[in-house]
Parts: C-alpha cells; structure tokens; sequence
C-alpha cells in the first residue's frame, strides 16, 4: 500500500481529480490494483505522469513501462502490480474503466470497501 499512497499523494499534489483505486487481483493477472485519474488538459496528464515517476522513482519503484505520453489524453504507467491511468476527462468518460471493472474493490485510506 506505500506504493499506491506515493502514486495517490504524487496526483493530489497536480490537482488530479477522482483519484480511484481499484483491487483488481481477483479478477486479472495484469495487475493486483489500478489507479485511474482525471485531469483537465493534455498539459496536466503529462504533469501527473511526471510526478507520478519522480516521487515513485525517489522512492526506488522505476516504472516497468509507459504508454501514450506524446498524445497525453490517457497515459498509463505500468508499476507491475500496479497499473497507473492518467486520463482527461473526455477519454475517462467515453472508455469508463471503472465500469468495465465494477466487481473490483475501491481501496479507500488503505482498507477496501
């Protein structure tokens, strides 16, 4: 949980709006949580995302891999376990992650609801 508490307080800290975290381990192998965000421009994703690896990186957690960072309406940062979405409103909405995954958990304060 120190991992998601750094990658949600990196996204607090640029302004992310509707910070989720979803417990996806018993529904995938991709990754045991997802973080999905949502920001206003292009410029703000890319901003989160750059927060998002400097505090993860300070930490000794480089990212496995990165997607979509040129674009900037949805980058995702793999962590391994945990897979990072950084999305603008527009594309949150039109690919609604969340309800592709509703029988996932939300991880709220460390504690599953």
């Amino acid at each position: 949980m120190e991992r998601v508490e750094i990658i949600r307080a990196a996204l607090e800290d640029k302004k992310a709006s509707d910070i989720e975290v979803m417990d996806v381990s018993r529904q995938t192998s991709l990754g045991d949580y997802f973080i999905i965000a949502s920001c206003q421009s292009a410029v703000q994703v890319r901003a989160c995302v750059d927060e998002v690896e400097e505090k993860m990186l300070e930490a000794g957690y480089p990212a496995k891999h990165k997607e979509g960072y040129r674009g900037g309406s949805w980058i995702l940062i793999d962590y391994g376990d945990i897979i990072v979405h950084v999305m603008q409103q527009e594309a949150r909405d039109f690919y609604s992650i969340e309800r592709l995954w509703q029988e996932a958990g939300t991880v709220r304060n460390g504690e599953e609801e």
